[in-house]
């Protein structure tokens, strides 16, 4: 399959996605850094510390195949899908437990506890519908 020329829409949500892309790998170590965990509230730190072993490592998983899901499908790589696939699995892992183990609904209260976590996820959502569109396109080979 001879691959298309993509719109000008396509490179700006890909440029936009890399740059969603870079904050979540910044968040992720910022999450790590004890100077940035002193700056959060009790509550927030507390979740951090208590978080089983496996949530970083699925945060940092979440965040690094998204990252590279945006770069790949910039490059027009049809793996890209893949990636943006495994980011969500990440994702959804994370704030399945998050919502199910702790009290933050209880203690933030649900439009806070749910609004970015919701946010995160449709973006996940969007970025694997773009990677399939791109796909059918011929956009990405």
């Amino acid at each position: 399959m001879t691959r298309m020329r993509p719109p000008v829409w396509f490179w700006v949500a890909a440029a936009v996605l890399i740059l969603w892309g870079l904050s979540g790998v910044f968040g992720f170590y910022m999450s790590l850094s004890a100077a940035a965990r002193a700056q959060m509230s009790a509550y927030d730190r507390s979740l951090y510390e208590n978080a089983p072993e496996w949530y970083m490592p699925v945060y940092g998983a979440a965040v690094w195949s998204g990252l590279i899901g945006s770069v790949l499908l910039a490059f027009r790589r049809r793996i890209a899908r893949l990636f943006y696939i495994a980011s969500l699995v990440a994702v959804v892992v994370m704030f399945v437990w998050t919502f199910a183990a702790t009290d933050l609904i209880a203690v933030k209260g649900i439009a806070t506890a749910v609004t970015f976590p919701m946010l995160i996820a449709l973006i996940g959502a969007f970025q694997i519908w773009l990677a399939d569109h791109a796909a059918r396109r011929g956009w990405i080979g």
